[in-house]
């Protein structure tokens, strides 16, 4: 049965000013799950407002009881990871054991998170002067305003989210509108745990009427975005503008390097989950191959058995393995690809349309697709398709597999797959990408290391890790002179 929700001020659930609202649907059924409030630069105003006057007291808090609270809001999630974990799949459509994982990473960032409450690492360091004390610490920085991605839409915000609350700030979280389900879910959880009214608030609607106010707002100090380049390049312009903080998240064109001593069906296996999971809607997505041309056409064989074996459908039924793509926005997106492949003479080995049949009908289905014949320069080896689509490219060498892999306008993630340490070694050294992985495909990132990359894929933030503090803290350095005189620093005292 369909739901009517509100956003989230100051502690209390409240409908758009306007009155205004849109639709929530199954991107595997079509079936209306909720109307959300279409909201507004007002409504964004008023949680801006909220989040500035909890901002004192937040900060006054101790870090310790920020953590403590992030604590038992994680013990909270782990109890409704199952609850939580369908009604992603209902709104985002991916598998439910990828959304039973997208849930308990925020389980890991709320533990990670709360753990850094009783370190907070600042620095101490040896004055240049007798009898003075030198120091520096983290503070908070304000307000935090949040806009998120809907593939990963519990884990993603809570990698921003919990860092920024646990460092001092206060929130404001506008969700993606395709899944903002998962956004009421986390302001339900933080209203159980007890957050301070207006410490965290959720604004409901889209980019042009919520998230660019919030990037314009002069109340907001820091933005933390995930989603496209083009987005995120307005973002960045419009920060540097106004001389506040921006994190961004953004694309990726992740590549499997596979040499031909690499142990071939190994590889496939984490070609087929890398591209086709998530039914290849991640940043980190396996979108090419880069082979060496001994083990080509063997590894592209059992890549198309694998794509032609799996079972699509309803993310929520049992042996499903691939989910739909999220919207028709989506599936217009990647079919306009196909064309593109056609265009460029790359041979379609398998997929390449919508896929129907039985359960299919009412949602957004692509089949499984694995391109042959790319070349490296490519629209379809360079550009992000953000779906169940794998191109592979040939090459001779590692040092040409390097280049190839390094040559993209992304650097998320890349991997090989070899059994020599001498060319795993040198893969770690050259592949310009912020992760790098040996014998694994290129997703499957863990929250107690640094997340993001280089080149258009972000602008050098990462989040997550020992990193997880640095978008939402400012650095201030302590000096205490107990000498009982004026001593003069920079001078030659000598």
């Amino acid at each position: 049965m369909s739901q009517t929700f509100q956003n989230y001020i100051g502690g209390k659930w409240v409908p758009a000013r306007s009155g205004k609202t849109f639709e929530n649907l199954n991107p595997a059924t079509g079936d209306k799950l909720g109307t959300f409030p279409e909201s507004g630069a007002d409504d964004l105003d008023d949680a801006v407002k909220a989040a500035r006057g909890a901002m004192r007291m937040w900060q006054l808090t101790p870090a310790p009881k920020r953590g403590e609270m992030l604590y038992k809001l994680g013990q909270l999630i782990a109890e409704k990871k199952e609850m939580l974990a369908q009604a992603a799949t209902r709104e985002m459509g991916k598998i439910l054991i990828e959304t039973r994982g997208d849930v308990q990473e925020g389980v890991d960032m709320a533990y990670l998170a709360a753990g850094e409450g009783r370190r907070m690492y600042g620095v101490t360091t040896p004055s240049e002067m007798p009898n003075k004390w030198a120091m520096s610490v983290r503070v908070p920085i304000g307000v935090v305003g949040v806009i998120t991605a809907w593939n990963f839409p519990f884990a993603v915000p809570t990698w921003k989210i919990f860092p920024a609350l646990l460092a001092g700030n206060t929130v404001v979280f506008k969700p993606s509108e395709e899944t903002p389900e998962m956004g009421y879910h986390l302001a339900k959880l933080f209203e159980e745990v007890g957050l301070p009214a207006g410490v965290f608030n959720v604004v409901h609607g889209n980019g042009k009427n919520v998230g660019w106010p919030m990037v314009q707002h002069p109340g907001v100090d820091v933005v933390s975005f995930t989603g496209s380049n083009a987005i995120g390049a307005q973002i960045a312009t419009e920060g540097a503008r106004l001389g506040k903080r921006v994190s961004l998240e953004m694309g990726g064109k992740n590549g499997v390097i596979v040499m031909d001593d690499a142990d071939v069906s190994l590889a496939a296996n984490a070609v087929a989950w890398g591209a086709f999971g998530t039914t290849g809607q991640r940043c980190t997505a396996t979108s090419r191959v880069i082979v060496h041309e001994r083990v080509h056409d063997e590894l592209v064989k059992l890549v198309v058995q694998r794509a032609q074996a799996l079972k699509l459908g309803d993310g929520l039924k049992d042996g499903v393995e691939m989910g739909p793509l999220v919207n028709d926005k989506q599936m217009q997106r990647v079919s306009g690809y196909m064309k593109v492949a056609a265009e460029e003479g790359v041979t379609i080995a398998t997929g390449g349309a919508r896929a129907t049949g039985a359960g299919l009908d009412n949602g957004h289905f692509f089949q499984p697709t694995v391109l042959t014949g790319v070349q490296a320069k490519m629209r379809v080896a360079q550009e992000e398709i953000f779906g169940p689509v794998v191109g592979f490219v040939k090459v001779k060498s590692l040092e040409e597999a390097i280049a190839v892999n390094n040559e993209t306008p992304f650097g998320l993630s890349s991997s090989i797959f070899t059994s020599n340490v001498n060319a795993a070694f040198t893969a770690m050294r050259d592949l310009t990408t912020g992760i790098v992985y040996v014998n694994h495909g290129t997703t499957g990132a863990e929250t107690h290391l640094p997340f993001g990359g280089t080149r258009g894929t972000g602008n050098g933030h990462r989040e997550a890790g020992h990193t997880m503090l640095d978008a939402f803290t400012e650095w201030k350095s302590l000096y205490v002179d107990f000498s009982g005189k004026v001593q003069r620093a920079q001078i030659d005292n000598n």
